[in-house]
Formats: C-alpha cells, structure tokens, sequence
C-alpha cells in the first residue's frame, strides 16, 4: 500500500499505519486516503460511510483533544482487516481521559454542553469501541463491513 503521509510504516495489504502531525486539516486527508484504501478492499458504499464517520471523530479528537493541536505531537492511526472486519487503533501523544467521565450528550441537562458527541458518534458508527488504561488510544472494531 502505498499513502502519502509523512512517516508512514506500509505492512500487508490489509494492514497498514501511519502517523500524522497535530492538524486538523491532516485528519480529513488520511481518513479519506484509509477509506478509499478500504473501499479497494471490498467495503461497499453504506459501511464506508459508517468507517469514515467513526475514524474521522476518533482521529479529530485524538489532534484536538488528546494532542492539544500541538504540532510537535502526532497521532498514530492503525487498521487491520480480518476477514470481513476491520479494527482501527487511534492513539495520541496526550495524557490521555477517561471516558466513562465524559457526560452523556442525549440527557437533557447536557444537550447545550460541549463534548461527549464524538464518542457518541464512534459508538454509533462501530460495533465496539475500547480505550487503553491510560485514555490515550482507542481501538474500535466494525463487523461485517465486507462483501
């Protein structure tokens, strides 16, 4: 596989890293380069948008929460296709949080609250979602997402 990002580590065809610096404006970039790299791999149109939605939210928050938008930090961003899944791993240079603290945005008293949405998101969008013990890295898992 072959993807223009900086620091790149190409594996087997279905497994690939790679490493971007603390940007907002990489994250759209390297999504859409996995996502079509996931789509040449047999990812029809419906779960490609579920994987860009769910990716998309872990790696913006990884730049912009975990990282602080730091430039000198990067955020690792991992895939693996196993069968017919496809795991993810997004993980940051931050100190990471605890998700379970994270208030729950569809209660009414933290509608109009900042936060919580992306993880929302990531757990609507995968079948699974997982941090390490340090907060820093997600790992989500999507079943099914190939013909």
């Amino acid at each position: 596989m072959v993807m223009s990002t900086r620091n790149q580590k190409p594996m087997l065809d279905t497994q690939w890293e790679v490493h971007i610096r603390s940007c907002i404006d990489e994250c759209r970039r390297v999504v859409d380069q996995i996502i079509n790299r996931a789509c040449d791999l047999g990812v029809p149109r419906e779960n490609a948008f579920a994987l860009r939605n769910g990716l998309h939210e872990a790696v913006v928050n990884a730049v912009r929460h975990g990282n602080h938008q730091d430039p000198n930090k990067h955020v690792r961003i991992a895939c693996n296709f196993v069968g017919r899944d496809v795991w993810f791993e997004v993980e940051d240079q931050g100190p990471g949080f605890d998700a379970t603290a994270v208030a729950d945005p569809c209660v009414d008293e933290n509608r109009e609250r900042v936060g919580g949405r992306g993880l929302l998101l990531m757990q609507h969008f995968m079948s699974s979602v997982e941090y390490n013990e340090q907060g820093n890295c997600v790992r989500m898992l999507r079943l099914d997402v190939r013909n």
